[in-house]
């Protein structure tokens, strides 16, 4: 039952690394910006990782489907095994 745990924790990890590291990048971007220009407008900040983290939900997020449905029929085609 623990291997089955950490398969699901794995799998949050690799289904939320994307989305995270765009936003990351995009944010350290606009950090290195606003220092630089000295402009602290909060919604400079906000708008361009919104749009970043939902156009890399776009690209991968049939991927990100295909991940989640894999595992579940896993999950689900291995649960008498997972019982005993």
């Amino acid at each position: 039952m623990e291997g089955v745990a950490r398969d699901a924790l794995w799998m949050v990890v690799v289904i939320a690394a994307p989305m995270l590291l765009a936003g990351l990048l995009v944010a350290f971007a606009i950090s290195l910006f606003q220092a630089a220009t000295q402009i602290l407008e909060p919604t400079l900040a906000f708008v361009p990782k919104l749009l970043i983290v939902v156009l890399v939900l776009v690209l991968l997020g049939g991927w990100m489907g295909d991940q989640l449905v894999e595992f579940t029929r896993s999950l689900l085609t291995d649960f008498p095994g997972l019982l005993e």
